[in-house]
């Protein structure tokens, strides 16, 4: 059976997943929920994602969400085919996991908020804090000093091989430029590794929305 994703294609999440699953060469199918509509609020929609987030996956019954874990999920899953994303030597996986932890907590926590402040609440319509954005950048750039330290001694976040932990980067990342900030273009070695990311073919394929392969 396809896999399909449940969400919008619009949506940085739903990205994040599509660009996964291109990688790994998994032909997958997209059903548009239309959050305009508050679809994502249904009984049907809640009873395989409580929280009424997007996405979420639907592999032959077997129901999963949260970017990150689907995104696991399929790595593991197709281990042999596309990209190697996740490590199997446990030193490396535990470097990757690492970086996944760095993610998460040194980029995401700062940059989801910021992008939020500044495009999301435009989308909806609702007064915009620019002294908060600013405020989350402030505290988001000491972290990538640190990003651009560890790039200095390697290509990429966990190491000299592509993972998640640098996928995971990219829906928040490219949403930075337009949300008024250049933290990511001003340090070199952070910017070489995210122009690199932002190259990706698997990107480009999603960066203006996750379409079905099947």
């Amino acid at each position: 059976m396809v896999l399909t994703l449940y969400g919008n294609s619009l949506s940085t999440c739903a990205k994040r997943v599509g660009q996964v699953l291109l990688e790994k060469q998994v032909p997958f199918q997209v059903v548009e929920v239309d959050l305009s509509k508050r679809e994502n609020r249904t009984l049907e929609y809640l009873s395989k994602q409580p929280f009424g987030q997007v996405p979420y996956l639907d592999d032959d019954g077997y129901i999963i969400y949260e970017s990150r874990a689907i995104s696991r999920y399929i790595a593991e899953k197709y281990a042999d085919q596309g990209t190697p994303l996740i490590p199997t030597e446990l030193k490396a996986k535990g470097l990757f996991e690492q970086a996944a932890s760095i993610e998460q907590s040194n980029f995401d926590a700062y940059a989801n908020p910021a992008v939020y402040e500044m495009i999301i609440k435009g989308y909806l319509g609702l007064p915009r804090d620019k002294g908060y954005f600013d405020k989350l950048i402030a505290q988001l750039e000491p972290r990538l000093d640190v990003y651009d330290e560890i790039l200095s001694r390697q290509r990429y976040l966990a190491g000299d091989e592509l993972t998640l932990a640098d996928l995971f980067h990219l829906p928040y990342g490219v949403l930075l430029v337009e949300a008024g900030s250049n933290a990511m273009e001003v340090r070199p070695n952070v910017a070489r590794w995210f122009r690199e990311l932002v190259e990706r073919p698997s990107w480009q394929a999603v960066k203006d929305g996750v379409k079905s392969t099947a």
